[in-house]
């Protein structure tokens, strides 16, 4: 915790910053010392140098934005505040105008324009890239630009935005990124010199506040590790820590128990045991696992709330809250109590009365007047906000939260706790990363407010201390680029510089910088390789003739000899396949190989395209059901035996009459013929001509008539070549994989490109500016950009209706949760459903051509907000909507994605130019935005 500095201390600190005079300003506000990298960082952006600052979360990186806007507005400038999220634009906002004023700094967020021309401006990332492209003149008198959360440029989704900005921002602006701790920060900060002019990489890995990892088991809260290997100071547990001991001993009893309580499950052992205790079987002792409010008591007692406690699941936050509630638990005192409802109810004065029992505003003003809250996307985002605004008052104690909020919302806590090692990443279960880990527990620990943080995984079955440690302890965690061209980008960029300039700053991107580092190791091999085959090649010389050309013609026939023989296993084995399919039962084959070779009688055919597995009596009265492995040649019916329609090969009585009559037929028989001219396989060519034969034939007489073939070193001779050949094949995969990494943002970009070329919205020729056709889509962004250039331009909207027009437009934005084959999205009546189809069928065209081009950027539209939106547009409550939707949707659910749908209105608005679909889109804007989309406001 940092301590308040006496008048003497603050003297010597401004001493030692007198050479930044605007940085000792800025410190002075602040009656605590300031940390070397805080310092550090803040002098280099004094120098005038950009700064990358990779801290941990928590450890008051913000504070060197700050002191980049404080630069701005004392040297005259503009500061831009970027961050990835509107939850956080809106959060930095207030921190801004409580230092500066309203009328210092404003807001932009795509849905909210606060003060749009202020010296300092907070905006998401995507506003920055959107003003960029389109030259906004509130770009003149920029200076700083802060990159709050810039390790979200590995983010699939939206991460190349980040690139692009840094990429486009121009020379005389510096730039200030703030990163959570990454193991490649060094790198990332390379490639921001390289783009950016002189950049300075400030890491810091020490936390202000000491984390220490616990275990929950049962009632008891262990330690992790075995002895108190964390340091202090920097609060984070070394690689390879040993596990605590008594952890251990208790996964080995869990393990025990499960396995017992499985044997005595089995039937093998009998009846199911009959211990009515089933924590408690055996030597194994099961873990009992606590309810959410039994933890939540236990941390109460132990003085270790607030809390925050992840659960990976909305459905699972809001059960946290609902069992806290009906187990009546209180963690405020009435003082407490009616200072929340007081917040809350002022918060929510605007909310539409009739919304709020559809919104769940009782249970919720309940749940935060005991302290206890939910967290998550499905919330709605005034909801959050007062969550936040709470829980920062130290009045909301509890918080249940989706890993949402560990995105940098400044909501720290005492504790952080971690139901589950797993969460659902929209494909499967899968185990968090160590990243992640970190980035959820950096919470733990309130600079200012706590001596130490916790952070505190609950025990489940079959939880591996050892694997929590490795969680706990990695330290590795890359930054890995996400970039890839979309179509609008590569409509901007060339209208701008044209094609050959926008390439060439596309190379410029982290994405290739780092494919370019991993190529240079590649090349060195490849350098390495070549020394190498100079030197095979100068060691198999032979003063007779060239010894490589000779070489050559003996790894050729080498080559052809292996090829014939692998198209003789493989037509051996499609002849082998072919005589099984034959097989009825009766038949007496001669099972050619295996441990049951002999004579045979077949009792089921057992076919399958896959894998024919016949089953046989064989004389010995065996009863098998022989594989593929058995018939390595064809076989084929010797004769037949009568096999009766009850026969059972399990009855040893009918399996010993059976091979009886299988060894009385077969005394005097000898196997059907096989090989070539049988019948069962071609042996050869059509016509007797064998084509490869007679290519190996001639290159051996070409082999004997080489005057090397004399050579009395000639095998010698061919050991080095045989070495040069197979090295000159592991170079030959070494230049592919180089060529695959070079330019490879750029090859993409010129298949977006080709695409855009043949839609006819780039010219084909010189260096392919944009056509008139193409001028729309630099109005459109998102993910399913050039679908929605391409209805604008057949006009598939253009005889909708306002609220029709909003149904149309969801499907571009909307995408369900989660996919049920067997749901059908309910579509309005009238020409939605036209407009859908057609929207779909240009999808599918477009799906093509992306194909064609080895291009995947585009998803299928989803109609499953339509009728919503339809109906909202409409007028209708939103009771009744969310109702008559028959879905799984939320409130918060709802208003975002109306929120989105309000964006990619009025994008299409601006790119419909003066037809009547302008109108529409503005009319539709006005007709959505009302009742709770209209409320939610600066909260989202």
């Amino acid at each position: 915790m940092s301590e308040q500095l006496s008048a003497a201390e603050r003297y010597a600190s401004s001493r030692r910053h007198a050479g930044h005079p605007v940085f000792r300003d800025f410190a002075a506000h602040y009656d605590f010392e300031l940390d070397d990298f805080q310092v550090r960082a803040c002098t280099e952006i004094e120098d005038g140098r950009g700064v990358l600052v990779a801290a941990p979360t928590g450890s008051g990186k913000t504070l060197v934005g700050e002191f980049a806007v404080h630069l701005a507005v004392t040297t005259g400038r503009k500061a831009f505040y970027t961050t990835p999220i509107k939850a956080l634009s809106n959060q930095k906002y207030h921190d801004l105008v409580d230092r500066y004023g309203p009328d210092q700094v404003g807001l932009l967020t795509g849905d909210n324009v606060v003060n749009g021309e202020a010296p300092i401006v907070v905006m998401t990332t995507e506003v920055l890239r959107n003003m960029l492209y389109a030259g906004s003149r509130t770009l003149i008198g920029l200076g700083y630009v802060v990159m709050d959360e810039v390790h979200y440029l590995a983010d699939r989704a939206r991460g190349a935005v980040w690139e692009e900005v840094i990429i486009h921002l121009p020379e005389s602006v510096s730039v200030v990124s703030l990163s959570a701790t990454v193991s490649n920060a060094e790198e990332f900060g390379e490639w921001l010199a390289t783009v950016r002019g002189e950049t300075t990489t400030v890491v810091e890995e020490r936390r202000p506040v000491p984390l220490y990892q616990h275990v929950m088991v049962g009632r008891r809260l262990l330690d992790l590790f075995a002895s108190s290997d964390v340091d202090a100071a920097a609060g984070f547990v070394k690689e390879g820590a040993p596990v605590n001991d008594e952890l251990m001993r208790v996964a080995r009893d869990d393990w025990a128990s499960t396995r017992l309580m499985r044997d005595r499950r089995s039937p093998r052992k009998g009846k199911p045991g009959s211990s009515k205790n089933p924590r408690n079987v055996g030597n194994g002792r099961r873990v009992w696992i606590p309810s959410r409010t039994d933890v939540i008591d236990r941390l109460d007692r132990d003085g270790l709330l607030p809390a925050i406690v992840f659960v990976f699941s909305r459905a699972g936050c809001d059960a946290g809250v609902r069992q806290c509630l009906e187990a009546n638990l209180r963690l405020t005192s009435s003082e407490e109590r009616d200072e929340i409802v007081a917040y809350v109810e002022g918060a929510c004065r605007d909310l539409p009365d009739e919304d709020r029992h559809v919104l769940g505003y009782h249970d919720f003003l309940d749940g935060l007047s005991r302290g206890v809250a939910a967290h998550h996307a499905g919330m709605l985002p005034a909801f959050k906000q007062v969550v936040e605004a709470l829980y920062l008052r130290g009045l909301c104690r509890v918080v249940f939260a989706t890993e949402t909020l560990a995105l940098g919302i400044n909501m720290p806590a005492r504790t952080v706790v971690i139901e589950k090692l797993s969460k659902w990443n929209g494909e499967n279960h899968a185990d968090i990363t160590p990243g992640e880990y970190t980035q959820l527990t950096g919470r733990a620990g309130r600079r200012g407010l706590d001596v130490e943080g916790h952070a505190v995984v609950l025990w489940q079955p079959g939880t591996n201390p050892r694997d929590v440690a490795g969680l706990a302890s990695t330290r590795t965690y890359p930054l890995r680029s996400s970039f890839r061209p979309s179509y609008n980008m590569a409509v901007n960029l060339v209208d701008q510089f044209g094609r050959t300039k926008a390439r060439e700053l596309l190379e410029q991107s982290f994405a290739q910088f780092q494919a370019d580092r991993g190529v240079v190791g590649l090349a060195r091999q490849l350098a390495k390789s070549d020394d190498a085959l100079a030197g095979y090649a100068e060691a198999a010389s032979c003063e007779l003739g060239d010894f490589m050309a000779y070489a050559g013609l003996r790894q050729r026939i080498g080559e052809l000899e292996k090829s014939a023989s692998r198209a003789r296993r493989t037509d051996r084995r499609d002849e082998a396949i072919a005589s099984l399919k034959t097989l009825k039962v009766g038949d007496v084959i001669m099972v050619p190989a295996g441990k049951f070779a002999g004579w045979a009688v077949v009792v089921d055919p057992g076919w399958s395209p896959e894998s024919p597995r016949p089953s046989v009596v064989t004389a010995a009265r065996q009863a098998r059901r022989l594989a593929m492995m058995d018939f390595p040649t064809p076989v084929a019916a010797a004769t037949r035996l009568k096999v009766p329609k009850s026969f059972d090969a399990r009855n040893p009585q009918q399996r010993r009459d059976l091979a009886a009559q299988l060894n009385e037929r077969t005394r005097d028989l000898r196997p059907p013929p096989t090989g070539p001219g049988s019948g069962l396989g071609s042996g050869g060519s059509p016509g007797g001509v064998d084509p490869v034969a007679d290519e190996v034939a001639d290159l051996r007489r070409r082999l004997k008539a080489h005057p090397c073939h004399a050579c009395p070193d000639r095998e010698d001779h061919a050991r080095w070549a045989e070495r040069w050949f197979k090295l000159d094949r592991d170079a030959a995969t070494l230049r592919r994989r180089i060529e695959q990494r070079t330019n490879t943002v750029a090859r993409q970009f010129d298949r977006v490109c080709e695409v855009l070329t043949a839609l006819g919205y780039l010219d084909p020729s010189g260096d392919g500016s944009v056509t008139d056709r193409g001028r729309p889509l630099m109005q459109l962004y998102g993910e399913m950009d050039l679908v929605a250039a391409e209805a604008l331009r057949l006009g598939v909207w253009d005889d909708l209706t306002a609220s029709e027009l909003a149904a149309a437009l969801s499907a571009l934005v909307f995408e369900t949760r989660r996919a049920d084959e067997n749901r059908v999205p309910r579509i309005p009546k009238g020409r939605i459903g036209d407009a859908l189809e057609e929207t779909r069928r240009l999808w599918a065209g477009l799906d093509t051509l992306e194909r064609e081009h080895r291009l995947d950027f585009l998803r299928p539209p989803d109609a499953g907000f339509a009728w919503l939106a339809f109906r909202w547009a409409e007028g209708d409550d939103l009771d009744d909507v969310l109702r008559g939707a028959a879905s799984d949707l939320t409130a918060g659910d709802f208003v975002r994605a109306t929120k989105q749908l309000l964006d990619l209105a009025g994008q299409v608005a601006d790119a419909a130019g003066d037809r009547p679909l302008r109108r529409t889109a503005r009319e539709m804007v006005r007709l959505v935005k009302r009742g709770v989309v209209a409320y939610s406001g600066l909260a989202e």
